[in-house]
């Protein structure tokens, strides 16, 4: 085979791609998960808006398959309306920031006061694993051997 890549070649630069793969997945892996128990953030006045002007827009066009549409349309409407025709959009984003903002209160206490509990436990934890590594070297024979 004169000026083509042996087997071997080729899977050597099939490994380098897998490993740089790799690489790049575990950098992201750093990352810590979310909590489930979070309170979600609350929509801005336009997702609220958009709420009523989805179910609105889809019923006068039931046609129409694409998200995208809804989107462009809802924008428009949104920029066109006065600011009056915005207040109970934001009203009701306003109400929903508050409710957001107390359920946020009582989620940092309950981490906080789990936190608290969880040191404890880890504390208590790690005092019973030191007593039981020194338990452990006094009968060991590696220790006899060296």
């Amino acid at each position: 085979m004169k000026g083509g890549k042996s087997r071997s070649e080729s899977k050597k630069a099939d490994t380098k791609l897998a490993v740089k793969k790799g690489a790049a997945a575990k950098k992201g892996s750093k990352k810590a998960g979310k909590d489930p128990n979070k309170p979600k953030r609350p929509a801005s006045a336009f997702f609220v808006f958009m709420e009523e002007f989805r179910k609105k827009f889809n019923e006068e066009n039931p046609n129409n398959k694409a998200v995208s549409a809804v989107g462009k349309a809802a924008g428009q409407k949104w920029k066109s309306m006065s600011d009056a025709e915005k207040a109970p959009y934001i009203a009701k984003a306003d109400k929903r920031k508050v409710e957001y903002e107390k359920n946020m209160k009582a989620y940092n206490k309950k981490q906080a006061s789990g936190a608290n509990a969880a040191e404890e436990d880890e504390s208590e934890k790690s005092m019973s694993e030191v007593n039981d590594d020194e338990d452990g070297d006094e009968g060991s024979e590696e220790d006899d051997d060296e």
